[in-house]
């Protein structure tokens, strides 16, 4: 047993908290309520026969709470909710005090998985990449409501080069054709008028974005790492720095496996016995780090084995470099190898992003000093 001797489990909400505690000594179970207040949360834990340990759930009230207790003293540690073992008979019996105080018991014996909790500067940057794939995602968004709203007016872009090749929409050629168009109705006007300019501004706000990003993976916490993750092909500076930021520390990870599953990428599995059944990734992690590595993986369906060239001003650890390289190398073989079997191209390529992901923790760990 931890050396605790109050358990407290939280149930954490945006307007309020409800909190169980158990002292493992007595037997006994106090229950609280309280608005979304930290230092009421610490008075009361204060209270308790100490030393007393306090977990909640990971999820969207994110790790707030968990810093404000811990600048109070509390000892307070986040739970992944992923891991939680919760009995069958508890399902339809949901409620705040019973969630609690099913935390507080699985605190009490060891259960509760611990999620590793990144400081204010690595949650910062966090935020700024994940408000870039923001602003990607609004940019496709945008994109396709206005190449719909043309469609169902009878407008296709299709003008074709010199060679019979059909040029692709939203260059300048696109943008020269979609301001030509013209309808009767001025309100088709107001609103082609609109998804122009939508377009527009979240195409500008990416490339905001993409400079503010590229700013804060030049600052000297993050720039060895990410200029060590950039030698690997398909990984630019976005890339490099949405897997530096998300993972924080690649040491905290103890092998390239754990890694992989820890984005989701691992294959999912359904054995027992002599039967064993194993089926696509199991999607159980970081979305964010799994959907840019899938993308990455699709530059090593057709490039080449060699090195990557460097770029101006990059400095990586030398020795990642070369671990770089022979990451690379072998990406190009397996691809290769894959699609030679008759692997489907999209299974191929969550393969080799799976891959990609294991080298990129080995190289990520050796740009921070250790040995992979």
């Amino acid at each position: 047993m931890m050396n605790a001797t109050t358990f407290v489990g939280l149930d954490v909400h945006a307007r309020s908290i409800k909190a169980s505690a158990l002292d493992v000594v007595t037997g006994e179970v106090s229950n609280a309520t309280f608005g979304y207040d930290h230092v009421a949360v610490a008075e009361w834990v204060r209270s308790l026969p100490q030393p007393a340990k306090c977990a909640y759930e990971s999820g969207v009230t994110g790790f707030d709470l968990q810093k404000k207790l811990s600048a109070l003293g509390i000892d307070c540690v986040v739970g992944a909710v992923s891991k939680m073992i919760k009995p069958a008979a508890d399902r339809k019996r949901k409620n705040d005090r019973n969630d609690a105080a099913f935390l507080a018991r699985m605190l009490s014996v060891g259960n509760v998985v611990e999620v590793w909790v990144p400081d204010d500067g690595c949650e910062a940057a966090r935020d700024l990449a994940r408000a870039l794939e923001d602003a990607r995602e609004e940019v496709t968004r945008s994109k396709q409501l206005m190449s719909k709203f043309l469609l169902r007016h009878g407008h296709v872009f299709d003008e074709t080069t010199p060679t019979g090749r059909r040029k692709k929409n939203w260059t300048a050629a696109y943008w020269a054709w979609a301001n030509s168009i013209s309808f009767a109705e001025k309100a088709d006007n107001d609103a082609l008028a609109y998804y122009v300019d939508r377009v527009r501004s979240a195409c500008e706000e990416k490339a905001r974005l993409e400079k503010l990003v590229a700013a804060e993976a030049s600052k000297p916490r993050w720039k060895r790492r990410v200029d060590s993750l950039r030698c690997l092909k398909g990984v630019d500076v976005a890339t490099a720095a949405d897997l530096v930021f998300e993972a924080g520390e690649f040491a905290r990870f103890k092998n390239a496996r754990s890694f992989a599953a820890w984005i989701g990428l691992t294959p999912s599995e359904h054995s027992s016995g002599e039967s064993v059944h194993k089926g696509g990734i199991t999607k159980a992690g970081n979305r964010h780090l799994r959907r840019a590595l899938v993308e990455s993986a699709w530059h090593y369906l057709g490039c080449s084995a060699h090195s990557k060239e460097m770029a101006p001003g990059q400095a990586p650890d030398p020795a990642a470099r070369r671990h770089a390289t022979k990451g690379v190398r072998r990406l190009v073989e397996r691809r290769e190898a894959l699609l030679e079997r008759g692997v489907h191209k999209n299974k191929a390529n969550v393969a080799t992003a799976r891959e990609l992901a294991c080298w990129a923790w080995a190289v990520g760990l050796m740009a921070e000093g250790h040995n992979a």
